[in-house]
């Protein structure tokens, strides 16, 4: 049986008397592909700013693993602890190339740029060999980060991400701006990712997410709650979700 690595337990937040979050309870297991969607103002991005330390609840816990609440943990304590977020817009290195960019995300001292050109321990060289090969910038691997596609730099972050070794991986609207290849890729691409990692993907194009839900359970948020949650096709014939966000 999965265990479960994330679970919000009757969390709220509220903005000058605005429920954003209202009471949300999920949770998600090890090694899962998890599609959230929602209408705009749902909640779906103020949740992953709770479960990663941007916000603070009023109320409810945030717990990762056994029990370590997140919501008394700072973000950097947060990430530390495993879980990695991609944020919709690429933030990439541009000036540097890809490998470069790799292992800037591999070090983290403080004064990294000084620190380039440290020498790489075989296990570290294998694992940038390793994300490479993951995200399909090998070819790209000495090319600078700044001239690479808009599906290329969303790859590149990802795989950023991934040198930290993370045990959860929120990843929003990861398809937003791409070509259809690059969309077909991205799907290929987190699939493989919740092999050993948890994969929690917030994003607007249904087509995109029936193309990696296949049996995964894909959570409906409306007014920062969870309206549905189960397989696409149950969602898509659910009377509420389709009042509320399908529009038919």
């Amino acid at each position: 049986m999965q265990e479960t690595i994330l679970y919000l337990d009757n969390v709220t937040v509220s903005f000058d008397g605005f429920k954003a979050i209202d009471n949300l309870s999920l949770y998600v297991k090890t090694n899962e592909l998890r599609c959230i969607i929602g209408p705009n103002g749902a909640g779906k991005t103020t949740m992953m700013d709770i479960i990663t330390g941007r916000t603070r609840p009023d109320t409810g816990k945030v717990i990762f693993g056994a029990n370590t609440d997140l919501t008394i943990l700072t973000e950097a304590e947060i990430a530390n602890l495993g879980i990695g977020r991609k944020f919709q817009k690429p933030t990439v290195f541009v000036n540097h190339t890809v490998t470069e960019n790799l292992t800037l995300a591999l070090e983290k001292q403080k004064r990294v740029f000084e620190n380039l050109f440290f020498k790489l321990s075989a296990e570290q060289f294998e694992m940038i060999e390793k994300v490479l090969e993951q995200i399909s910038l090998v070819p790209e691997r000495h090319d600078l980060a700044g001239e690479l596609s808009h599906g290329q730099k969303q790859w590149l972050e990802i795989g950023m991400l991934l040198m930290q070794n993370p045990k959860v991986l929120l990843v929003d609207e990861p398809v937003a701006g791409m070509t259809q290849q690059e969309s077909e890729n991205t799907a290929a691409l987190l699939t493989d990712l919740a092999k050993n990692h948890s994969v929690v993907v917030v994003e607007h194009d249904m087509n995109f997410v029936r193309s990696i839900a296949n049996e995964n359970k894909v959570t409906v948020l409306h007014q920062g709650a969870v309206l549905a949650e189960g397989t696409m096709e149950a969602i898509q014939n659910n009377k509420n979700v389709k009042e509320v966000y399908l529009g038919y």
